[in-house]
């Protein structure tokens, strides 16, 4: 059975994280795997010092330092039991029954990799526990994350609310058409009101294109709001963003349009790094 991949650290973001995870839970009827990855405990080496101290008092300090990582080994594995067992007690407050807690050591990227064939959703935060002060950067791995999942992301901010709407850039081109294709058939954002927008380009018959997309969502229930925007891409829709209050955007990782671009590119990272609302990544 499919499930909602939940990655969550014990950074300030990880309850925005779980409401995510609830909500997308309760909309596709999917249970939620949340996975806490354990870092790895370095080792420390006292080897450096063989030529500064004696044998015995160097014998005596790997002890300590052995005592001291089995230490740091054994509250790391109490703290990932705290946290997994807070996340099953907000799951279990929005009566999802369904779930499961999984920590393991390694790569956040690697786990996602061997859960891929079961999973419908990933739920990430852009930041995780090493981003404290600047909660605008993006963690290291969300960049590889966008590159080598093969399923849709759901990418959380500070906090989370339910979504009432929700923004998707269209070029007119095959790969559009397959982005809306998913959301049409994925369920999770229907009830949303959809803001179809288009930036002006030169793909042909853009506008015609345009209405039959617009169309293809209206007869498929969506609510729709239809914009062409002129100018700068990222600037052009972060502008239309805040004008139209939109809950959450969806951006397409695939083609090879300028847009394409965007999704995959330098701007992607702007965006996400100055947008306070979740973004879904369709793959």
């Amino acid at each position: 059975m499919e499930k909602i991949i939940t990655c969550i650290d014990g950074s300030v973001i990880t309850h925005a994280v779980t409401e995510a995870a609830i909500w997308a839970s309760k909309k596709l009827d999917k249970s939620i795997r949340f996975i806490h990855m354990l870092e790895k405990i370095q080792q420390t080496n006292a080897g450096n010092y063989t030529g500064t101290i004696g044998l015995g008092a160097q014998s005596a300090l790997l002890e300590e330092m052995t005592k001291l990582d089995e230490h740091r080994s054994k509250v790391s594995l109490k703290l990932a039991d705290e946290l997994l067992d807070s996340v099953a007690v907000q799951a279990k407050i929005a009566h999802i029954q369904n779930y499961e807690l999984i920590k393991r050591h390694g790569d956040v990227i690697d786990a996602i990799i061997d859960f891929k064939d079961d999973t419908r959703l990933i739920v990430i935060g852009r930041n995780g526990v090493d981003h404290r002060v600047d909660l605008n950067a993006l963690g290291s791995h969300i960049e590889t994350l966008v590159r080598s999942a093969s399923q849709p992301i759901l990418l959380i901010s500070r906090k989370f609310k339910q979504p009432k709407s929700f923004m998707i850039a269209y070029d007119g081109r095959e790969t559009a058409d397959k982005a809306l294709q998913q959301v049409i058939d994925s369920g999770l954002l229907h009830g949303l009101h959809c803001h179809l927008v288009s930036i002006n380009n030169n793909e042909k018959n853009l506008e015609e294109k345009f209405l039959n997309a617009q169309f293809k969502l209206s007869s498929m229930g969506f609510e729709v709001s239809a914009s062409f925007l002129v100018g700068n891409i990222f600037d052009s829709l972060m502008q239309y963003k805040e004008q139209n209050n939109i809950d959450l955007i969806v951006m397409g990782a695939f083609g090879h349009s300028k847009l394409r671009q965007f999704f995959v590119g330098s701007n992607t990272i702007k965006m996400l790094e100055n947008n306070d609302v979740p973004v879904i990544i369709l793959k």
